[in-house]
């Protein structure tokens, strides 16, 4: 039901509106379609913005089986019956491994937030200068009517 007014609202024209308000020298034409662009840009960007948010959660979760996948295999290891000497020195190894592991993975999801993020930010700032450009022309034609 969200969808559906969602859909409705953004089927709504306004130009059919305001069609009949004239103001001079402001073509509501050029207005709506502008506004429409930048309605088109924020949506990409949250799409942009939601497609890195599930590729980050995807990839959290293969890490975590990944780590509970080691964690299983560490645990057996452990649980064998050893020199205490040498399960301590084993111990210190997987533990700095998975302190390596885990600055690795943290790398990886920051870059994959970072990498998103730019790409929203990209497009928002492709239209702000695109709409920087379009109100310029507006206002010289403006100026030569």
């Amino acid at each position: 039901m969200a969808s559906k007014q969602a859909e409705q609202l953004f089927d709504f024209d306004i130009s059919k509106y305001m069609g009949d308000f004239k103001v001079p020298g402001v073509d509501v034409e050029t207005l709506v379609g502008s506004q429409r662009k930048n309605i088109e840009a924020l949506t990409q960007a949250n799409k942009l913005a939601y497609d890195g948010l599930q590729a980050v959660l995807k990839r959290q979760v293969e890490i975590l089986r990944q780590t509970m996948d080691e964690v299983a295999v560490v645990s057996k290891d452990i649980a064998e019956p050893g020199n205490p000497q040498d399960k301590a020195a084993k111990q210190a190894e997987l533990a700095k491994e998975a302190f390596e592991r885990s600055l690795s993975n943290m790398r990886e999801l920051a870059e994959m937030i970072a990498k998103a993020n730019n790409e929203a930010f990209e497009l928002l700032n492709r239209r702000f200068t695109q709409n920087l450009d379009e109100m310029r022309d507006v206002f010289v034609k403006a100026s030569k009517k």
